[in-house]
């Protein structure tokens, strides 16, 4: 049994994807721990999904995982704001796009529910890293009606029908359930969404999987879910604001998270009492200082605050500014 006050703030061993899609910058930028693989896509960071459930990589926790931890001490990780959830609500990864990932949509709670038994999929992305030329494709261009969207798909024809731009590092965008999408070539990228894994493929650019068959699309459940009064997305525009030692820009705001990111030169307060945080590391190294200990947060790392730990300190490691996404349930 493990006592509130032995928590600490915890990282987990990435869960790696393998996919087609996928190339070698988890390791070659992130760090992540990929050999000598060509095509790791994913990694998840924080996730508490079937199958796919994350293990404790630091301290006297090392080993326990997430779904153990919420079954004994739902209360102490997700906190007394939060109602009780058997399952960790959110979902965190890390996605390289060496190729174009296919053009998809994520449904709702209800539709997940009633056609994959599965949580919606709501997520925000923030770009990390883009080549020259590359695109996100956001929300369809404004005026597409679902027969035109029908007739596109059973044409081939659906790039024209997307919102595309050039997302440079920095970037956030938001993607509700419902929106069409895609993530092109050449970008790496931070994912906070709903822990769900419900995914409808709409098209696939005509490639093959590594079976040498077209991949599986889902046509009518793609129609079902798309939100077609949405229309194009853009990154969202925040305003940086002056705090200690840095800036504070809010991201997102939605029923199931809100993201903001801190640049800071010197230390700052993070966590809450009632609910928990998650912390990404953007840029630079630092450390959480919490109860005279100190937990590592580098580049492309991911630490889980519990809310029994309260607020804890964070310092950068250097000189050098850092850069983290902090992420709470509203």
């Amino acid at each position: 049994m493990i006592r509130n006050f032995d928590l600490y703030p915890l990282k987990f061993e990435p869960i790696l994807k393998s996919l087609i899609w996928g190339g070698r910058r988890l390791g070659d930028l992130l760090g992540k721990p990929i050999g000598d693989g060509s095509t790791y896509a994913e990694s998840w960071e924080v996730s508490d999904h079937r199958e796919d459930v994350s293990r404790v990589a630091n301290g006297p926790l090392r080993g326990a995982s997430l779904r153990d931890l919420l079954r004994d001490h739902n209360q102490a990780i997700l906190g007394s704001a939060l109602p009780h959830h058997d399952q960790f609500p959110l979902l965190v990864k890390f996605l390289d796009a060496h190729q174009v990932l296919s053009v998809q949509v994520h449904p709702d709670d209800a539709v997940g529910r009633r056609l994959v038994n599965d949580n919606g999929k709501t997520e925000a992305w923030v770009i990390m890293d883009s080549d020259p030329g590359s695109l996100i494709y956001a929300g369809l261009n404004q005026g597409v009606t679902r027969s035109d969207f029908e007739a596109a798909i059973t044409d081939g024809r659906v790039e024209p029908l997307l919102h595309a731009f050039h997302p440079e590092p920095g970037d956030c965008i938001f993607i509700p359930a419902g929106t069409v999408h895609a993530i092109g070539a050449g970008i790496v990228l931070a994912e906070i969404q709903q822990m769900s894994d419900a995914t409808f493929r709409v098209d696939d650019w005509g490639r093959l999987g590594a079976d040498g068959k077209p991949r599986q699309l889902h046509i009518a459940e793609s129609l079902e879910a798309t939100n077609y009064t949405a229309g194009p997305v853009d990154p969202v525009h925040v305003i940086k604001q002056s705090i200690a030692c840095g800036t504070r820009e809010r991201l997102i705001t939605s029923p199931y998270f809100a993201l903001e990111r801190l640049t800071l030169s010197g230390p700052a307060t993070i966590g809450l009492a009632d609910r928990f945080s998650l912390v990404l590391g953007l840029s630079g190294s630092a450390t959480i200082e919490h109860a005279g200990q100190s937990t590592p947060l580098l580049f492309g790392e991911t630490a889980l605050l519990p809310a029994a730990i309260g607020t804890c300190q964070i310092q950068p490691s250097n000189t050098e500014s850092i850069t983290i996404l902090t992420c709470v349930v509203p």
